[in-house]
């Protein structure tokens, strides 16, 4: 029987529909280059393509970037993705961040609530949500082997010279939404971040041939 490819939810399509490549910069494409290079040799292979993005605190850029990531492999098609994020130490989901994805369609469910709340992630109705939470970057929730760490903040790059189990460390770092915390431009900025992240993360999975 013929199988029908899940769509994302209708926001999400639109929001990828509106991003243009033209604002990577050849500066940022050459940052993304060794991932790309990563996922490509890992597809080529079909062996599966571990991804973990590792900040400070786990709570912003990290989570973004795990979940975008996840998002883009399944619109662009690129089987056996799995996407983690991680942190030098462990705080929570910022709650801004979440709502900047709740914002550009994602469906979210708080599945637990407590200091370090427990968030489900859908992008699509037949996925499986990602799961949302902040953890340190070795937690036994993420892989222990055959992973790219994706180093999204400066101070997680500059902690963490080496991350035991990578396959490769990878540095692609991002302005840190949080400065703009409890300001007018708070909604705007994170959007802008979220944006940033999408449209970079969309350039890196249209150039993986499946």
């Amino acid at each position: 029987m013929a199988t029908t490819k899940t769509t994302l939810f209708t926001e999400i399509e639109n929001i990828i529909g509106s991003l243009n490549i033209d604002n990577v910069t050849n500066e940022r494409r050459e940052i993304l280059k060794p991932l790309i290079d990563f996922i490509q040799s890992k597809a080529a292979t079909n062996q599966e393509i571990r991804i973990n993005f590792i900040c400070t605190h786990n709570s912003r850029r990290s989570h973004l970037s795990q979940v975008w990531s996840q998002t883009m492999a399944h619109y662009f098609d690129i089987k056996n993705v799995f996407c983690y994020s991680g942190g030098t130490e462990a705080t929570a989901l910022f709650p801004m961040a979440a709502e900047t994805l709740r914002n550009s369609g994602f469906q979210i469910k708080t599945i637990s609530k407590n200091e370090n709340p427990v968030y489900s992630i859908k992008y699509a109705d037949n996925e499986h949500p990602v799961i949302g939470f902040s953890k340190k970057l070795d937690d036994d929730f993420n892989p222990r082997s055959e992973f790219a760490a994706i180093m999204t903040c400066d101070s997680a790059n500059e902690a963490c010279p080496f991350v035991p189990g990578a396959e490769i460390r990878i540095p692609i770092t991002f302005k840190d939404p949080k400065a703009f915390d409890n300001t007018p431009q708070q909604a705007e900025k994170y959007k802008e971040r979220s944006l940033q992240i999408a449209t970079e993360l969309f350039y890196v999975f249209s150039q993986i041939n499946s």
